[in-house]
């Protein structure tokens, strides 16, 4: 694991940013995984301003998402389909058909599911938040290390009482992982994440498994760092 600790959020930002355009200019057909969220946000803005000036190139980029309510319509501005594409797709060349999102309006979740994982595992880079309780994607306290891709129940009802995610396993599957955090109430889950042996109470804490492992955060988040 390499931990980096920064001064504030839009340092955090910067240096994701760096490393992700790093990773893009070494792979231009990267299969990239994208969260979503407050975190990322300005990250994703960077990357905007970064392609603009010619710095990256998208066209080949296989992109794909982690997560999304369901059952939810993609023109609702509350799913994942519509903040990936406001916050970036649409604002770079990426092709159409090389965008693989979880589809929230599927009449058979447990095939979408299936194929899903199919498409996404084992993939360059993933981009990861982490929320409070220590979930990474909608995998809640309570996941597998072992879990897929699946429907999930939300405990904490946010749009919809369900989810689609991907699963521990998928995201341990990637070749790198970037798990960025910001703000005072991450704290505890970075601490978790750092201190915590691999369990399920704590999502995040499973990460730390994976050998390649680039954790960013800001004083806020790691505060609690000892």
């Amino acid at each position: 694991m390499k931990l980096l600790i920064v001064k504030n959020y839009e340092e955090m930002s910067k240096k994701a940013a760096e490393i992700i355009i790093n990773e893009i200019q070494k792979k231009p057909n990267l299969v990239l995984g994208f969260a979503t969220g407050k975190t990322p946000r300005r990250a994703y803005k960077l990357l905007v301003k970064a392609y603009k000036k010619g710095k990256i190139d998208f066209s080949k980029i296989k992109a794909f998402s982690f997560d999304e309510y369901y059952p939810i319509k993609k023109s609702d501005k509350k799913s994942f389909y519509y903040y990936l594409h406001k916050n970036l797709f649409d604002k770079v060349n990426i092709e159409k058909e090389n965008i693989n999102l979880l589809n929230g309006e599927t009449k058979n979740p447990a095939k979408e599911c299936r194929d899903y994982e199919t498409k996404v595992r084992k993939s360059d880079l993933i981009i990861l938040g982490v929320g409070e309780n220590g979930h990474i994607a909608f995998n809640e306290p309570g996941s597998s290390f072992n879990s897929k891709t699946r429907l999930v129940k939300l405990k904490h009802k946010a749009v919809k009482d369900r989810a689609l995610t991907i699963g521990i396993s998928t995201i341990m599957s990637a070749k790198k992982l970037l798990l960025l955090a910001s703000g005072k109430k991450k704290a505890e889950a970075i601490k978790c994440l750092l201190n915590c042996k691999p369990d399920g109470c704590c999502p995040v804490s499973f990460l730390k498994k994976h050998e390649n492992l680039i954790v960013i955060v800001d004083k806020g988040a790691g505060n609690l760092i000892g």
